[in-house]
């Protein structure tokens, strides 16, 4: 049996490689633009059978090259929300998306793709419904509109297999150094903490007080047990919400940071008042810049998911940061270390 994941160098595709191998499966066909170089850190300590460029894939594909394909975890994309370029973002995110799915219908292979909670742009309902759909940059739009193609086919009936997309929301976890800035708020804090003694937050904006504005953080095995969930049951397709359901404060993930090395070095742990009078977490005005344009609360919800027999738990942040920086902290001249 033979598997694809795209992206597969990067932080999903290759915890997707990482959740295939735990199962035994080996027969891993790599994706990915090793644009940095480094990436490869991510695949170095994984088994896969192949490795191609993302330029030669699409041509290869079509053509039948890797024979019948289980298959495909389409993770591939250019998640940069800052990116300004809508023709490359378009051309990444929404064209490439476009070949693989035609060639997927065409060879009647499970297609599960990466959409995102950004399709939500300006919202503050966080259901699949097209009328809580705003994106606010390109990037959103560019998941979005390949979202709005899927939905197409699905009412025409047009697929041949099945089609998941999953809406994922702050996703942290091992495996995102390579991402820099846009790598998750416990990355951040934990080079932060490291580097300063100290972690930094917004203060009080938009209704909240200092440190309190609220995202829906979900760990990364939680997103690798989703995807396995639904390749390990083809009759079930749609687009779906993929987060925690929980939404949690920026000071929970910053307490358990800190908390969390603390731990690994034999302190104590310390409450968030007194991580704030020690100057361990420090807040800041919110920047000027990111008025108007920064969301102050995600939660996915879940029921779709919920509906389509998904029931496990996904991990608190308390629960998942634990477990990150154990991770971090025995892998420090691994993959730690910012690109």
């Amino acid at each position: 049996m033979t598997y694809i994941v795209t992206g597969a160098a990067g932080f999903i595709g290759a915890n997707l490689v990482q959740a295939l191998n735990a199962k035994g499966i080996k027969d891993v066909i790599a994706v990915d633009e090793l644009q940095p170089a480094d990436k490869y850190r991510n695949l170095a300590d994984l088994d896969i059978v192949d490795y191609l460029d993302k330029s030669e894939f699409v041509e290869a594909f079509a053509r039948g090259k890797f024979g019948k394909v289980t298959a495909i975890f389409h993770e591939g994309a250019c998640s940069d929300t800052m990116e300004t370029d809508g023709k490359y973002m378009m051309a990444n995110n929404f064209r490439y998306s476009m070949d693989l799915l035609d060639i997927c219908t065409a060879q009647k292979v499970p297609f599960l793709y990466a959409s995102s909670a950004a399709t939500y742009g300006g919202s503050d309902t966080f259901k699949e419904e097209r009328q809580f759909e705003k994106p606010l940059n390109v990037y959103g739009y560019s998941k979005f509109l390949f979202d709005q193609v899927v939905r197409k086919r699905f009412a025409e009936k047009a697929t041949t297999a099945q089609v998941v997309g999953f809406r994922y929301f702050n996703v942290y976890g091992p495996r995102e150094s390579h991402k820099g800035r846009m790598a998750s708020v416990a990355f951040h804090h934990y080079h932060q903490f490291l580097e300063d003694n100290t972690v930094k937050l917004f203060g009080e904006y938009d209704g909240y007080a200092q440190g309190e504005q609220k995202r829906d953080f979900v760990f990364v095995e939680d997103v690798a047990k989703v995807n396995l969930f639904f390749q390990e049951h083809p009759e079930k397709s749609g687009i779906f919400n993929l987060g925690s359901g929980r939404a949690q404060p920026f000071n929970d993930v910053a307490k358990s940071v800190i908390n969390s090395l603390r731990k690994i070095n034999g302190e104590s742990q310390l409450s968030l008042a007194e991580l704030a009078d020690e100057r361990l977490i420090e807040y800041i005005s919110f920047p000027e810049a990111l008025k108007g344009k920064y969301q102050s609360f995600t939660q996915a919800d879940l029921t779709n998911l919920r509906a389509a027999g998904y029931q496990a738990d996904f991990h608190t942040v308390e629960q998942g940061v634990e477990k990150y920086m154990k991770w971090l902290s025995e892998n420090s001249d691994f993959l730690a270390q910012p690109l």
